[in-house]
């Protein structure tokens, strides 16, 4: 992941410049471009690592698609089970009138042959900087697309939030179990897997929020106003989950960032990362919302 190709880097200035890099600060040319799968109607934490994933100099984010639901889930929080995707893709689109309209990635609402089809799209096209496929939700749009078109397994490599190592119930996988089967057992594309035990550790205190952070910028302040929604059966204690946000560690920080173990699966190998930091990862993304709110006040 360390290739550093001109044209990408060219490729990527506009949105760099979109989003406030300090025309002073280190160079950080972006290494990959990423699409960004999640089901954004759950819990606010994918719209969190979905801002934090714009705003990282070291990513090109290129497509965002999302995944319903669990049906039952969705019916308890009071929304309609078969529009979860959709509602999903409208609150990424609200995240994303916070930037300039040539920095927004398009938005493909899923589960179905839209969002597999445009993945499908991405990862057959030429470009020079390579693919990433960031999953924080089911796998359901992830399979379809390699369904679809097994020889883009080859062309790039998948980050998911999902699944245990001690191999128990966990919502991402068993909210679509075919779908990770599929993608596991039935395919080669290069995984990297975030276990509960690890993304369920990536904590902020509730009154952290309520302070520093909502104040940095109204993008923040945005991100925040989503937790004051969350679903009657979401009883909050003293901190709340930022529990996709590894998704970011492992595709915007250097490697080294995300340990990892290897484990055969269907006689091939997939990588388990492990010791994360989440304080690295929440003083990069504060950081980040200062610069960004700085060069939207100009």
């Amino acid at each position: 992941m360390r290739r550093r190709h001109l044209l990408g880097c060219l490729a990527a200035l506009p949105v760099a410049h979109a989003l406030g890099r300090p025309p002073d600060g280190i160079v950080q040319r972006p290494l990959s471009r990423v699409i960004v799968d999640n089901d954004f109607a759950g819990d606010p934490d994918g719209l969190v690592a979905l801002a934090h994933q714009l705003l990282a100099p070291a990513t090109r984010t290129v497509l965002v698609t999302t995944s319903p639901l669990d049906a039952k889930l969705a019916a308890l929080a009071g929304l309609d089970p078969g529009r979860s995707a959709a509602t999903g893709a409208r609150l990424a689109g609200d995240l994303l009138r916070h930037w300039p309209a040539g920095a927004r990635p398009p938005i493909v609402a899923g589960a179905g042959d839209a969002a597999a089809g445009a993945i499908v799209a991405e990862a057959l096209r030429d470009d020079p900087l390579p693919l990433v496929l960031t999953c924080g939700g089911p796998l359901t749009n992830v399979a379809a697309a390699l369904r679809l078109r097994p020889d883009i397994a080859r062309r790039m490599r998948l980050v998911w939030i999902g699944g245990s190592t001690g191999g128990g119930a966990e919502y991402n996988l068993d909210t679509d179990s075919a779908a990770a089967r599929f993608v596991f057992e039935d395919t080669q594309i290069p995984i990297l897997q975030i276990p509960q035990e690890e993304y369920r550790r990536f904590q902020v205190s509730v009154a952290e929020l309520d302070t520093g952070f909502r104040s940095i910028s109204p993008l923040s302040g945005w991100l925040v106003d989503q937790y004051r929604h969350l679903p009657p059966f979401v009883q909050p204690g003293g901190t709340l989950t930022f529990g996709d946000s590894p998704l970011v560690t492992a595709t915007a920080f250097d490697p080294a960032a995300t340990p990892f173990t290897v484990r055969e699966v269907n006689r091939r190998e997939v990588r388990m990362a492990h010791s994360l930091d989440p304080r690295l990862n929440y003083a990069d993304f504060m950081a980040l919302l200062r610069i960004h709110a700085r060069h939207r006040a100009r």
